[in-house]
């Protein structure tokens, strides 16, 4: 069985298409087709029902589905463990929030391309809440992501890499004396708060008795800095990571203690055969920060 033509029909599967999974793995639907035919005729037995331009797996196809990714993650293993360098071969697959992945990772990912050219990797940037199940899965060997409002299990590891203390941002040109004021006052961007850094912000105003006049609500830092660069309104965030030169468009004002401090570091699990790969990468990127 050739191991290409199960991830084949695991991506026909996962987008419903085999126009689409053709286009992800840069192949013509027909060769899609000729892989998933060779497969069932392996299986003996039909996987895949189509129904116009979409297709869905049929039992047989539903019940090895799961199965098929552990395979795929065991080959992937394989190939990692093989490798004859200090470290497994990649690819690296690294999960990362919007914020990790712009205001962190380039200058660790240009130090990382220059030390370890050879060793690929993934990157899938995400919400914290969706990352951290996928590293818990097995689907990611690490993220860089918030830490979440509880405990880290004992199967992972985790390393602090960023405090990120809420602060007040404002259009560049708001002066701003009282922060306390200015919210009470001015048009309020929530940051969404089924976040961590969204919860941190709501729990910060109901301890101070303030409601703020809401305008919007929305997921997304940069997205809200934007708006908050607009005119549009001002906004409770975490003092986010930022790369080259920041933004004048907006300012960030300090809160009056006690101010809540989000938390943005690495997860990986504590044993897999990448775990040793996701750990120089920490260990990069620590250095980069001034951290090590």
């Amino acid at each position: 069985m050739d191991s290409r033509f199960l991830q084949t029909y695991v991506h026909v599967v996962e987008l419903g298409s085999i126009a689409q999974a053709a286009r992800h793995q840069g192949l013509t639907p027909a060769t899609v087709q000729q892989r998933l035919r060779a497969l069932e005729a392996d299986m003996g037995s039909a996987l895949i029902a189509r129904s116009g331009r979409t297709v869905k797996p049929t039992p047989a196809g539903t019940r090895i589905l799961e199965r098929a990714r552990t395979i795929l993650r065991d080959v992937r293993d394989l190939r990692s463990a093989a490798s004859d360098t200090e470290l497994p071969a990649g690819p690296l697959r690294l999960g990362a929030t919007p914020t990790a992945l712009t205001g962190i990772m380039p200058p660790v990912l240009r130090t990382w391309v220059a030390r370890h050219p050879h060793i690929e990797i993934y990157i899938e940037p995400a919400p914290t809440t969706l990352l951290y199940s996928k590293v818990l899965a097995g689907e990611l060997d690490g993220a860089l992501l918030v830490h979440p409002l509880f405990s880290i299990p004992k199967t992972c590891v985790w390393r602090d890499l960023r405090q990120e203390p809420l602060v007040l941002v404002t259009p560049a040109g708001m002066k701003v004396r009282d922060p306390l004021a200015v919210l009470a006052r001015e048009p309020y961007i929530r940051y969404d708060r089924s976040v961590v850094g969204g919860k941190m912000a709501e729990d910060y105003l109901r301890a101070r008795n303030l409601r703020p006049h809401v305008r919007f609500e929305l997921d997304g830092i940069d997205s809200i800095a934007r708006l908050v660069a607009e005119g549009l309104g001002v906004a409770l965030l975490p003092d986010w990571a930022t790369t080259g030169v920041p933004s004048a468009s907006v300012r960030r004002w300090p809160l009056p203690a006690p101010c809540p401090v989000r938390t943005v570091g690495a997860i990986w699990p504590r044993a897999g055969v990448r775990s040793s790969l996701m750990r120089a990468f920490v260990e990069l990127t620590e250095t980069q920060l001034g951290l090590a």
